[in-house]
């Protein structure tokens, strides 16, 4: 049975002790902001107040100055608000943790709560040393524990039982189980899934569901089953029943769900005035989606949409903190609470002129204070990449009867072949490819066609997938086996090939999912991948997506997964993966 806890508390008695010394004038704050106007989010009113902050801590807001102080910052014309925070990160998207929180905290949002999905197969003492590297950066990082991995694995994957399910939710940095895609699971009378939702409860844990499209009668049965929120709504109507039923509603404005202008416009018309159970997701985007920023660019949408900018705020900030009994730590300006803080230049201009997080400035006068060293200190404990197969001109052999057609970005029909798959080139004016999903370890492989993806390129190879193994896409077939030799030399990675040349590519180092670059390059990277594939009949939303959930079992209607083309529906195997 897992243990009841609470979130991570990091402050000792003899922390505390001397905090009380600096609110008695008997040792010098660290900081203090003079003259602040700050937004308290608790009575929805901006204040007048001096502010001091001992290390990373808010401890006194009120009319009082201290003798003397560290260091004193006159906050006249600026406007503080808590720092930002993202209630659902996946901080594997080509990037990884250590440099998201760099970009993101530089631009206020200074507080994710990450999926863990890249780590929860990993052996849970690395994954947990990660963790602990992470937590040492200013900003803030919580984790959510998953329950399910989102495809189908082969035999030799690591096993997902009780003992490693329990463990994430006993660390002290994990704050949600979720998001739930395998809930049709529990509705077909999957009682393992069950216990481990109401183990979560045990640990003080909300759970997160993952219901598009879901009817209010299958809300009713989640809610009874214990689900706290969700983040699949797309539209306004879907939110309000969400909200009517009970649930913490997170809107998305996201790479390949840009939904929350019309979400809120649609909240505004319907006549919602009460906003405290909502909060905002950039739902993992891909990392050209954040040129605009994170949080800072929801709280401007929403504000242009039409909300009050101080519910806007609140949403980014209390909301987030209350949803996941964190409160008592962050959310807000006051006395307790880690000092996460954007000095803003307006109102209505979210992107903060300065940060302060965890009492340390990480922005101010246009430039980056970030401690670029403990970034590195995490990269360092990221498994690195070891591509060590080779790939054959006798793998791609492809005879199946049956590819997978895109219907958009991520969603996957059954389509019946028709070319001739047995020749080294496939023609340039259809829009069908090879595919190919390559075991890591190289013990097996499963061979099919893909059609709408792209027509004009040579060959894709990407390490970036779901599953953590190899796909080769490509209309020539010696374009995918120089794709793939690329992909090997960089030690993971996408590489885009045509006509013999490399055309574009995102070197992925770590697990062969994640860059090593400040994600201002990978954005440069990301974009360059993005207009290549475009200008060769790539025409969704987001191919970066299309990569990661081929294999992707929460999404229908059938997948390239390990153990073969994979029937979401009826979950069954249509045609396996072959050994090699």
């Amino acid at each position: 049975m897992p243990l009841k806890r609470s979130a991570r508390a990091p402050w000792s008695k003899a922390m505390i002790r001397s905090q009380l010394e600096v609110v008695d004038q008997l040792r010098p704050p660290s900081l203090v902001l003079t003259n602040a106007t700050y937004l308290n989010v608790y009575v929805k009113q901006w204040k007048q107040a001096n502010i001091w902050i001992e290390n990373d801590r808010i401890v006194y807001v009120g009319p009082d100055v201290p003798d003397s102080a560290v260091e004193t910052v006159d906050m006249t014309g600026k406007y503080i608000v808590p720092g930002y925070i993202e209630p659902h990160a996946h901080p594997f998207q080509l990037y990884n943790p250590a440099t998201l929180s760099k970009y993101a905290g530089e631009r206020g949002t200074t507080t994710l709560v990450n999926d863990n999905m890249l780590l929860f197969l990993q052996d849970k003492e690395q994954a947990f040393a990660q963790l602990e590297a992470i937590q040492q950066l200013p900003t803030s990082t919580y984790w959510w524990a998953r329950l399910d991995t989102q495809t189908e694995l082969d035999r030799d994957s690591v096993l997902v039982d009780s003992e490693r399910v329990h463990a994430w939710f006993n660390h002290p940095d994990v704050v949600m189980a979720g998001e739930l895609t395998a809930w049709p699971r529990t509705l077909k009378g999957d009682d393992e899934m069950l216990q481990w939702m109401l183990d979560a409860e045990t640990c003080g844990l909300p759970v997160e569901g993952h219901f598009p499209g879901a009817s209010a009668k299958t809300l009713t049965k989640m809610a009874l089953m214990g689900v706290h929120s969700d983040h699949e709504a797309m539209t306004a109507n879907e939110a309000l029943c969400r909200l009517e039923h009970g649930y913490t509603t997170t809107l998305r404005h996201s790479s390949i769900r840009p939904d929350l202008p019309g979400m809120i416009r649609g909240l505004l018309d319907a006549g919602l005035e009460a906003y405290d159970h909502l909060m905002v997701t950039t739902d993992g985007s891909t990392p050209g989606f954040y040129q605009d920023g994170l949080q800072d660019a929801l709280v401007k949408i929403m504000i242009e949409a039409g909300l009050p900018a101080i519910e806007a705020y609140r949403i980014v900030s209390l909301n987030v903190a209350r949803h996941f009994g964190l409160d008592h730590v962050l959310g807000s300006i006051a006395p307790g609470r880690i000092a996460h803080l954007n000095i803003l230049d307006a109102i209505d201009e979210p992107r903060p002129s300065a940060v302060i997080a965890k009492g340390q400035w990480i922005y101010r006068d246009g430039a980056s204070l970030f401690p670029n060293e403990l970034v590195e200190a995490a990269l360092a404990l990221m498994p690195a990449t070891d591509v060590t197969i080779d790939l054959t001109p006798n793998d791609l052999s492809f005879s199946m009867p049956v590819g997978l057609d895109m219907v958009n970005s991520v969603i996957m029909k059954l389509f019946k072949i028709t070319h001739d798959t047995g020749q080294d080139e496939l023609p340039r004016d259809c829009d069908e490819s090879f595919l190919m999903l390559l075991d890591k370890e190289g013990k097996w492989r499963l061979n099919t066609v893909l059609k709408g993806f792209a027509n004009d390129f040579g060959g894709l190879v990407s390490s970036y997938s779901i599953s953590g193994d190899y796909l080769i896409l490509g209309k020539c077939k010696q374009d995918m086996l120089m794709a793939f030799e690329r992909m090997r030399e960089l030690g993971g990675g996408i590489v885009l090939v045509d006509r013999g040349g490399i055309i574009a590519e995102i070197p992925l180092p770590l697990c062969g999912m994640t860059s090593t670059e400040p994600l201002e390059q990978l954005i440069v990277q990301e974009q360059r991948l993005r207009a290549e594939l475009i200008a060769r009949g790539y025409h969704f939303e987001d191919p970066i997506y299309t990569l990661l959930f081929l294999a992707s079992t929460h999404l229908p209607y059938v997948r390239a997964t390990p153990l073969g083309i994979y029937e979401v529906m009826k979950k069954q195997i249509l045609f396996p993966a072959i050994l090699r």
